[in-house]
């Protein structure tokens, strides 16, 4: 029996893989404002009461983009975020951001998690608008968590062509333990598509306080996108 069992495990873990890549595929048309579609991995859930403190970096071919955020939870479904945006090459704050979360589904109520969010991002010098709305799913199979993020995006503004875009991000991730988890993403686009190894896991200090952090490192798969671009997230949460 506990054989079988791992052949299961091993058959849901291959399908969800491919699946992944097929879609990645199907759906390459994914790009950001900034011409670099890597960022963090959206899940769909929101802890009640919860308040956090952020910050994140994607940094490739010498450039450095940092967010710092604020947020906190308004309700059992609804999460609330707000952005300061800067650039290696600036000595200021160059943009802002307000995010909003629902989760529309509770934890395995459904084969598939669901969760939708919103970001309005607007340049501080230049009156340029980035709109973006994402669809959050995410799935767990034994110890394996698949989740995938769908994003359309709208840009306007004043130095800026209007333009629709559509968005995807991958995440394949092993629950190792709370401390630790390997995860494998991957990102496409018009100027990117990369896929690499991250790493994850979250350090508790006492009762609903936690620092959550990840690393990765996303290879370029076309010319267009950098050889190496490393992402770094902390997330402290209170």
């Amino acid at each position: 029996m506990e054989l079988q069992s791992q052949v299961t495990e091993v058959r849901h873990n291959y399908k969800l893989t491919s699946l992944f890549v097929l879609c990645s595929y199907c759906l390459s048309p994914i790009i950001h404002a900034d011409g670099l579609a890597i960022d963090k991995v959206y899940h769909p859930y929101v802890q009640p009461l919860e308040r956090e403190v952020e910050w994140r970096m994607i940094s490739a071919d010498g450039e450095q983009k940092h967010r710092l955020g604020i947020g906190q939870s308004l309700s059992e479904r609804l999460f609330v975020e707000g952005y300061l945006i800067v650039s290696n090459n600036e000595s200021s704050i160059d943009a802002y951001e307000a995010e909003a979360k629902w989760q529309l589904t509770e934890q395995g109520e459904y084969a598939v998690d669901w969760g939708v969010i919103v970001e309005l991002e607007k340049d501080r010098y230049d009156n340029n608008w980035e709109l973006a709305s994402g669809l959050l799913m995410e799935k767990e199979w034994g110890t394996w968590t698949g989740s995938a993020n769908l994003w359309a995006i709208y840009e306007w503004g004043d130095t800026i062509q209007s333009d629709i875009e559509s968005a995807l991000a991958l995440q394949v991730r092993y629950r190792y333990s709370r401390y630790f988890e390997p995860a494998l993403e991957f990102y496409s686009g018009q100027n990117t598509r990369g896929i690499g190894p991250a790493i994850m896991g979250d350090m508790k200090f006492s009762a609903g306080k936690k620092l959550h952090w990840e690393v990765g490192n996303i290879l370029g798969l076309d010319s267009t996108t950098p050889d190496n671009t490393w992402r770094f997230l902390a997330e402290f949460e209170f």
